[in-house]
């Protein structure tokens, strides 16, 4: 290549490759249709993602019965507890069992089988133990499962506040009396 032809290369306009019109249309109209699409989808991933990012508060614990009227004979106690579910609040009512061990400690048990789920009742068969209906799961007074549940049921946690009398239930745990 001659200087003079390195000389024309040098200073020759760069030539740009013109955007066709089908190609301005095709990029205007996929830019818009994912803008709008954004649009509607943002709030949709943020309506299931934002409870997940919400921090989960402490347990609270529930007043439920005077500590003077448990025995060692299993008490059954219904209370409501305030809860939220995502943007639902509701009232739940719940159920505990509670009663005082040998030492004259406080316990509360849940009522919910661990076979399958149904309710079980006190001393339903005259033999002090926790029966459940549904498939003949029994739990001994401290809720060690018995026969044909796999574990033991589950036990609320207890405070018994001194100054006022009464007994305050807390979320649930697994057994540690068994």
């Amino acid at each position: 290549m001659s200087n003079q032809e390195q000389h024309d290369a040098a200073h020759r306009p760069v030539q740009r490759k013109e955007m066709s019109r089908r190609q301005f249309l095709s990029y205007t109209l996929g830019g818009t249709t994912a803008f709008m699409m954004g649009g509607a989808v943002l709030p949709m991933v943020r309506f299931a993602v934002d409870p997940l990012l919400v921090k989960k508060g402490e347990g609270t614990f529930v007043k439920v019965v005077e500590e003077s009227k448990i025995t060692t004979e299993p008490l059954e106690v219904k209370f409501k507890i305030h809860q939220i579910d995502g943007w639902y609040e509701s009232e739940p009512e719940l159920v505990a069992w509670i009663s005082k061990d040998a030492q004259g400690n406080i316990f509360a048990l849940s009522p919910v089988c661990k076979h399958l789920g149904c309710t079980i009742f006190w001393n339903t068969k005259g033999q002090n133990e926790y029966d459940c209906p549904c498939h003949d799961a029994r739990y001994s007074k401290d809720g060690k499962n018995i026969t044909v549940a796999n574990a033991p049921l589950d036990e609320y946690e207890v405070e018994v506040n001194k100054e006022n009398g009464f007994v305050y239930l807390g979320p649930l745990k697994p057994n540690t009396r068994v």
